[in-house]
């Protein structure tokens, strides 16, 4: 299964970061979840105001890590 792991940061204190991990349709490769990534940081932004995205990337995980 292909996961956007993004690292985030506080943005009141930059030295506190933390990884996330957001699921994606598994019909996706690599490539594609690059592509189709974009939408899923707005959304989690939203979801997690404080938070800054230092960097993501699309890798595999195991179903338990989501």
């Amino acid at each position: 299964m292909l996961a956007i792991i993004l690292s985030a940061c506080l943005t009141n204190d930059p030295a506190v970061c933390k990884d996330y991990r957001i699921a994606v349709n598994p019909d996706l490769d690599a490539t594609q979840c690059a592509l189709y990534a974009p939408p899923h940081f707005a959304q989690w932004a939203v979801e997690h105001p404080g938070w800054t995205i230092r960097k993501w990337r699309c890798t595999t995980v195991q179903d338990n890590d989501i």
